[in-house]
């Protein structure tokens, strides 16, 4: 019975054996790979744990019993290339073996973007034609691709041929006229036809790689032939024959060599004589193509017109009328060369000069770049300079706009915005001075002042009404409440909401507005014909009037102070507490 033994010489028992505590890969090795895209499966040649496997132990002492040692080297040194490729040599079963051959690459990887490049030619017939030729001729391009076997022929683009080109046939393998055979680059060569879905292409030349690979192959390529011109492209390609006509003058000389070509005016129209005349800028346009003029308004933004640029379309103007032709207006919106005996020419505009078109008077006082550099090269004897011209103003230009008076209507800011735009926009308003005066207010006691025209009842009444006057800082609007007095024969409440009081005897158009440094104690404030007496304030007047000396007067902040200070200290007096507040006053 044998027993089977480790590297050791001892048998594979337990407690015989040992463990290799270096060992740290215990996985199995890799057997598929990829290349190129394509899976590769491949024989193990590692067990698990990265050793070898005992079939390649063997084979490797296998092979070193076939080691040959090379005897002397009669033909040169061991580096020639013979003894390199002899020692390289190893012997399986008495045959000869190359240990490493160079690598297998498939075909469509060595021939991919390998094309060869014909060109050909075929003949299209023509049904009906109303010359004498039959048929045309037309070129193409024949692609056969080495790495699949498939052609292709596409047909270059020929302009103006009517013809829909391009890709004849699609990337393909052609057939052949047995069934199932194919085309193959073997069949193809110079001055062959090759027969494709019922046309014959006539191969005539082609690149210089498909001549290199056809000789590589053993092939031996024809002479190349010359590509045949279709004879109507050809004909078509001649220049027309001329004539030379005996007229010195050539209708289509100016069209050919004047287009987009215009000499531009810039003059004052003088209206002034009709009934809402004025004087406005134009702009005259002559165009040397056709001779004709347009003269075109220069709208001004706000001016009250309507802008509607075009004041006289483009046409040629007549200057001389034949004999028996001046009778205006005519029947035609333009008169023909058999009634006009000669037209506006550019020798009848020069700068500086007054121009009569269609009965309307134009000053010519200026020209841009184009204009002057013609006149100098084509018309020299004219002489361009530009004018210093003052425009006439019309009977309504320089007029001082006047703003209707205030109707009492609203707030003035909102009326003067109805007569400053067709649609009014609101007042702008002091959003600054709004965010930092909200919710200060200064509050005022008041009474009533009743004019001397009155009855003694009725001043009677008055003078036990008390009202509060309150002066918002935010947008110094003026609001009055009337105190609730019981049997009084008054309803109190809002007296006056919230608006801004003009001072009496101030401008309609630019009032001047009650502001904080009016109010002083026993000051009167006309109220829209009702006078008011301030008679007592907020203590928050004085310190909010103390904190912006350089806005109110010194009188005012007097006033206040001696009334406050009075108040304090009789209040002080009556409780019998601390006087400060009154003192600091």
């Amino acid at each position: 019975m044998s027993r089977k033994l480790d590297n050791n010489g001892l048998p594979f028992l337990p407690g015989l054996s040992f463990q290799d505590v270096t060992k740290t890969t215990y996985h199995r090795p890799q057997t598929l790979s990829y290349s190129k895209g394509l899976p590769l499966a491949h024989a193990p040649k590692l067990s698990i744990g990265l050793e070898p496997l005992l079939t390649e132990q063997m084979m490797h002492e296998e092979l070193s019993g076939y080691t040959y040692d090379p005897p002397e080297l009669p033909f040169g040194s061991i580096n020639s290339k013979y003894y390199k490729d002899l020692i390289n040599l190893s012997y399986n079963s008495g045959v000869a073996v190359n240990p490493n051959p160079p690598p297998f690459i498939p075909a469509y990887v060595t021939l991919d973007k390998k094309v060869l490049c014909f060109k050909a030619y075929f003949e299209d017939k023509i049904i009906n034609s109303r010359d004498e030729r039959k048929s045309y001729v037309r070129h193409v391009v024949i692609y056969y691709y080495l790495e699949d076997d498939s052609m292709s022929i596409n047909e270059p683009w020929v302009p103006n041929s009517g013809i829909l080109q391009g890709e004849r046939i699609k990337r393909q393998r052609l057939p052949k006229k047995e069934p199932g055979k194919y085309y193959h680059w073997k069949d193809l060569n110079l001055g062959i036809d090759l027969a494709v879905y019922g046309f014959k292409y006539h191969i005539a030349q082609c690149d210089l790689f498909t001549q290199n690979f056809m000789q590589s192959q053993g092939i031996i390529l024809n002479e190349p032939e010359e590509m045949p011109d279709d004879a109507y492209i050809t004909q078509r390609l001649k220049a027309p024959p001329t004539y030379t006509t005996t007229s010195g003058f050539d209708s289509r000389y100016q069209f050919l060599h004047m287009d987009r070509k215009v000499l531009r005016f810039f003059a004052l129209w003088d209206d002034s004589e009709s009934e809402l005349g004025e004087t406005l800028p134009v702009t005259i346009h002559y165009f040397l193509v056709n001779d004709t003029v347009e003269i075109r308004e220069d709208h001004k933004a706000n001016s009250g017109r309507y802008p509607f640029p075009v004041l006289m379309q483009r046409l040629r103007i007549p200057k001389k009328m034949k004999p028996g032709h001046e009778q205006f207006p005519s029947c035609v919106m333009e008169d023909s060369v058999e009634e006009v005996e000669e037209f506006f020419s550019p020798t009848d505009f020069r700068v500086g000069e007054m121009v009569t078109i269609m009965g309307r008077r134009f000053l010519l006082y200026d020209c841009d770049e184009f204009t002057k550099e013609y006149y100098q090269t084509n018309l020299p004897e004219i002489n361009i300079k530009s004018i210093e011209v003052p425009k006439k103003m019309g009977k309504f230009e320089g007029m001082k706009k006047e703003i209707p008076p205030y109707n009492g209507f609203g707030s003035l800011e909102d009326s003067l915005q109805s007569c400053l735009s067709l649609i009014p926009a609101p007042p702008r308003k002091n959003v600054l001075k709004m965010l930092e005066n909200e919710h200060k207010v200064l509050r005022y006691s008041a009474r009533m002042v009743t004019p001397k025209s009155a009855s003694e009842s009725q001043k009677a009444k008055d003078a036990d009404r008390r009202f509060i006057l309150s002066y918002y800082l935010s947008n110094d609007t003026i609001s009055i409440y009337e105190n609730h007095k019981h049997n009084s024969g008054f309803i109190g409440g809002v007296f006056l909401k919230r608006t801004r009081i003009p001072k009496p005897h101030s401008p309609v158009d630019n009032p001047d507005f009650y502001s904080p440094a009016d109010f002083s104690i026993g000051s009167t404030v006309d109220v829209f014909g009702h006078r008011f007496v301030l008679i007592d304030a907020d203590l928050y007047v004085l310190k909010y009037m103390e904190t912006n000396p350089s806005q109110i007067p010194l009188e005012t902040l007097d006033t206040l102070r001696q009334k406050l200070g009075t108040e304090l200290n009789l209040r002080a007096d009556k409780s019998g507490g601390d006087n400060t507040a009154a003192k600091s006053l």
